[in-house]
């Protein structure tokens, strides 16, 4: 990851990739003991959703930085853009 990812980002990418692979490791458990193929769907269906969000939430930290950086922003300009940069988070879990 980029410098400039802030620790409150990379512990949440993080958490939501550990969640996933909780999920995981459920499915794999669900699918040896016979569960239905309904139930082992649903679980894979939000195994992809967390892994959608921790996509978005990456393609935008990276956003930032890169606009950032090529910009030459500083810190001040850097919230500006944050604020923008959630809006843009926010539409794009929409078309999950």
């Amino acid at each position: 990851m980029n410098e400039h990812i802030d620790e409150d980002q990379r512990t949440d990418i993080l958490n939501r990739l550990k969640r996933a692979e909780g999920q995981l490791r459920g499915i794999q458990r669900m699918i040896s003991e016979g569960e239905s193929c309904l139930d082992i769907a649903a679980q894979m269906a939000a195994v992809r959703k967390a892994l959608d969000s921790a996509y978005v939430r990456m393609t935008v930290c990276f956003m930032h930085s890169e606009l950032q950086t090529r910009l030459g922003m500083d810190e001040g300009q850097g919230s500006e853009l944050s604020a923008v940069l959630d809006d843009v988070q926010v539409l794009l879990g929409k078309l999950r």
